[in-house]
């Protein structure tokens, strides 16, 4: 097996895997927040359970009770969840090294962004990590936290000013994909090193026959819910790498902010509705999340455009010069460039009838977003882009 298949194969399993541990992760992050939201406060003069659900699935019957502190004593088979939360983690950060730390001059590095090296690209991603969750932890521990939407308001603002520094740094996609990192570091982390050591304190406490403090879990319900209220945005982030429409704009943090928006409001949507409040008390955030999502859909179609017509007549010689040069390295029968084994999405770009085939596509990834060539590795300048496409949009 040479090396090229080899990495391939390492990148779909580490992506397989992040996949799976990130459903696992996320539909138990719903199903409790729904949970918590159908529970039933117990009858008056009641002891034992703060509230109580009773749910059918598969069959059965699911007696639940929720105990705010906890019960008076603790149940032998006490269940954790933390895996899915750890295992997302680390298998999205095994991708990160597979996808962008290898290959960082491809997909990390823009030397039109900034012209700098491999380990100075990964370090500042290291440094941004540990930055990122230590800045949103101070925060969650300032005075804030007693202020729930100011708080929120201020969370927003550090996610979208993230994206405009890596914007700064990365490549399109590498920033687009950094932010996703940012964020799913900062929920990880809120699990690992918040929820379940406050949780195992409580279960010290009543070990020890001790009454345990409810702050604990009133610190540990806040950052769940921050987790929750931020799900649906990184999971926009991890796939952007597919769409240069997002992370090829030039102000792609301002994209990055549209979305962060939409997809917080359409899971308050979703919260609210599984508490059964009235719907006058949360149904602004519909109109709000698709104003939000039409501006974003409006801001990506907004985009300097090359002037094709100034490349005047483009021949097909000339065409294929410039695709052999900036395309054919990786979309070729027998690619050149270093890691690639076979052309992307089979996708060759070596014969006239190539470049007819598929010339949407090419105007698409190389002439209106810059996306190709990855990380801009062959120099292709905008009066190349602007030849090609002048030449691709003849055909179409």
């Amino acid at each position: 097996m040479d090396i090229a298949l080899a990495t391939d194969w390492f990148n779909l399993l580490s992506r397989w895997f992040h996949i799976t541990a990130g459903i696992t992760w996320i539909g138990t992050s719903f199903y409790f927040m729904s949970l918590d939201f159908s529970l039933k406060p117990r009858a008056p003069g009641a002891t034992g359970a703060d509230g109580v659900a009773w749910e059918v699935h598969g069959g059965g019957f699911y007696h639940v009770q929720k105990y705010l502190v906890a019960p008076d004593d603790l149940p032998p088979d006490l269940l954790w969840h933390k895996w899915a939360a750890y295992l997302t983690w680390v298998s999205g950060f095994v991708l990160l090294i597979a996808q962008y730390y290898l290959n960082a001059r491809g997909f990390l590095i823009d030397p039109a962004v900034a012209d700098i090296g491999p380990g100075q690209a990964i370090a500042v991603s290291l440094a941004s990590i540990v930055v990122g969750w230590l800045l949103y932890d101070a925060l969650c521990k300032s005075p804030l936290a007693d202020r729930p939407p100011v708080l929120a308001l201020v969370v927003f603002l550090m996610v979208v000013g993230a994206a405009w520094a890596f914007s700064q740094v990365f490549s399109g996609r590498g920033a687009f994909i950094h932010v996703g990192v940012f964020i799913g570091t900062i929920m990880a982390a809120n699990v690992f090193l918040v929820i379940i050591p406050n949780q195992r304190i409580v279960v010290a406490d009543l070990i020890a026959g001790r009454k345990p403090d409810p702050k604990y879990g009133k610190i540990g319900k806040t950052r769940s819910t921050h987790n929750n209220y931020l799900t649906l945005p990184v999971l926009l982030m991890m796939v952007s790498n597919h769409y240069p429409m997002l992370y090829a704009h030039p102000h792609s943090w301002l994209v990055v902010a549209f979305v962060v928006i939409t997809g917080a409001l359409v899971q308050h949507t979703l919260n609210r509705h599984e508490a059964h409040d009235p719907w006058k008390s949360y149904g602004w955030a519909v109109p709000v999340a698709a104003l939000s999502l039409l501006v974003a859909v409006f801001v990506t179609s907004q985009r300097p455009k090359l002037d094709l017509a100034g490349a005047g007549q483009v021949g097909e010689a000339q065409a294929l010069q410039i695709a052999a040069t900036h395309c054919a390295t990786c979309h070729g029968r027998r690619p050149t460039h270093e890691g690639i084994a076979e052309a992307p999405k089979n996708v060759m770009l070596e014969t006239a009838a190539d470049l007819r085939r598929h010339a949407t596509a090419v105007i698409q990834q190389a002439v209106q977003s810059r996306a190709m060539p990855l990380g801009n590795q062959t120099a292709m300048t905008d009066q190349d882009r602007a030849a090609l496409g002048a030449y691709l949009s003849g055909l179409r």
